[in-house]
């Protein structure tokens, strides 16, 4: 499994994880209430500065995460120009994008133990209603670890189609990516029950 780490260590890496989750949320909040596109370009450029700071590596390693976007990004701008609302169009994407590269500047930062551990305490109380801490922690922890290696799987199953067609992949490639998903879980699943399960 690929770590969503930094490969660079940063001053934020020390800071407590649940100050750096209440900050994203706070920041959330802020950027949800906010529809002026001047203070969103302020947000982004604000959230790209942070993001320079570490240097060149963390840089590009932080932006080779967001180009995932670019399909919502387009599809949100089409929908907006077709519905003659370019200005919303723009609001929404610089909302998600700066959310989106705050939330994983978080992730780059924070061992994912630290993160899974605030919310052990955070669900704690929902152990009197009948909900288990540890297997939403588990789950989390999972989506968390497995995006990036899904990422890449589907990556490597695009460019294996256009190494072996000129036609352009689309839809064809859903089925066997769906399989390897399902062979992956089972590996998990298979793996988690030779240690005992929950």
């Amino acid at each position: 499994m690929i770590s969503l780490t930094s490969p660079v260590r940063t001053a934020a890496h020390d800071w407590p994880a649940a100050g750096k989750l209440a900050g994203l949320c706070l920041a959330t909040v802020v950027l949800f209430s906010v529809g002026d596109i001047s203070w969103h370009l302020l947000f982004l450029l604000g959230t790209a500065i942070l993001y320079a700071l570490p240097g060149p590596v963390f840089w590009r390693s932080g932006a080779a995460r967001l180009r995932g976007l670019w399909p919502f990004v387009a599809l949100i701008l089409i929908w907006h120009l077709v519905t003659a609302d370019p200005g919303g169009g723009v609001v929404i994407v610089l909302r998600m994008l700066t959310a989106v590269a705050l939330a994983n500047l978080v992730t780059m930062t924070t061992r994912l133990t630290d993160m899974m551990r605030v919310v052990r305490l955070l669900l704690a109380p929902l152990q009197h209603v009948g909900i288990k801490p540890q297997r939403v922690e588990l789950a989390m922890a999972l989506v968390i670890r497995f995006t990036p290696v899904l990422v890449l799987k589907g990556t490597a199953l695009t460019a294996a189609w256009r190494a072996r067609s000129a036609r352009r992949p689309g839809w064809r490639v859903i089925l066997p990516f769906a399989v390897l998903a399902i062979d992956d879980a089972e590996h998990v699943a298979e793996a988690l029950r030779a240690r005992g399960g929950l």
